[in-house]
């Protein structure tokens, strides 16, 4: 399996240059007092499919012939990868094919069709997706993507990190969510090699704590998969996105589901940020590791934006950290 190198992540910015524009990424004097730490978030939920992993999937299919796209993908996922992969063979017009679970994220689901996308709903998690997934690849002569195990999507994903490094090179610490752990590895590959001094720590659900185990324990586990946070919600380790963190990932760390909601909740009332809640994961882990980072610079990833009926219900509790 090819590697990804930092000579492929500035690839995959050549690409997207003309597709994407940089993200911004706002420092918010409430959410600093309340963590000890300066805050930079980094605003990948402005992103047209309101998530980061468009970059990936732009990149993908910027990168595949004619005669590959005409032949048309599929692939699996609970709702940030879909979105990512419609919106990019829509700008390609290449057919796509998504196998979502039967209980996705409605509006990711309506997201998705809109964009031109087959949307299949199978399976009660994203393991039954994928079985599906491979099952109508083989059928109907598509090409597979893997959400985690395909080096183009990590390459593009990957220029986030490099903006974020630009935008604050001396950096401290990155704080990055992870549900098959390709924005997590990315960030490991960008920050090697233009800032080896700064911590790269990944978080994830402990009710999903797959890539969390396997990246202790040094190779791929199954574990239950029972996040709300449906960015978080994997049941299995990755192994390319594995062997990358386990080239320079400092930490990585579990939070609850309801340390997670309360860092929705304060996102939207102390940096005015709507983040679904892979995307508030990194703040719940700031949170939680307050005392080892306070007076340090630390970037948080809100990863994406889409929101569920269910936490958008819940941003008015009380903004009160878990």
């Amino acid at each position: 399996m090819e590697a990804v190198t930092i000579n492929h992540v500035m690839q995959a910015r050549r690409s997207l240059a003309p597709r994407l524009p940089v993200t911004p990424m706002w420092s918010y004097p409430a959410l600093n007092a309340e963590t000890g730490a300066s805050v930079q978030v980094k605003h990948e939920n402005v992103q047209p499919v309101g998530a980061f992993k468009v970059r990936g999937g732009l990149h993908l299919l910027a990168g595949m012939t004619d005669a590959e796209r005409a032949r048309g993908v599929v692939t699996y996922s609970t709702g940030n990868h879909a979105q990512s992969l419609a919106y990019a063979s829509a700008a390609f017009d290449a057919p796509c094919v998504l196998v979502m679970p039967a209980g996705a994220n409605p509006a990711k689901v309506r997201a998705a069709r809109a964009l031109g996308a087959e949307v299949l709903l199978h399976g009660a998690d994203l393991a039954g997706a994928q079985q599906e997934a491979e099952r109508i690849a083989a059928s109907r002569e598509l090409r597979l993507v893997s959400p985690g195990e395909t080096p183009e999507l990590i390459a593009g994903v990957g220029t986030a990190y490099l903006e974020i490094l630009e935008a604050v090179p001396d950096l401290d610490a990155m704080i990055v969510p992870v549900g098959s752990g390709t924005g997590a590895a990315a960030a490991v590959v960008v920050a090697r090699a233009l800032a080896p001094g700064c911590r790269v720590i990944a978080v994830q659900s402990s009710a999903s704590p797959a890539a969390h185990d396997s990246w202790r324990a040094g190779r791929c586990l199954r574990r239950p998969d029972r996040t709300s946070a449906e960015g978080l919600a994997t049941g299995r380790g990755f192994e390319l996105p594995q062997r990358l963190m386990r080239s320079g990932l400092a930490d990585f760390r579990l939070v609850s589901d309801e340390a997670i909601g309360a860092a929705q909740r304060l996102l939207a009332s102390h940096a005015h940020t709507l983040a679904e809640g892979a995307g508030a994961a990194a703040l719940a882990a700031l949170l939680a590791m307050r005392a080892e980072l306070a007076g340090q610079t630390v970037a948080i990833v809100c990863s994406g934006g889409n929101a569920n009926p269910a936490e958008l219900a819940a941003l008015g509790a009380p903004a009160t950290p878990a």
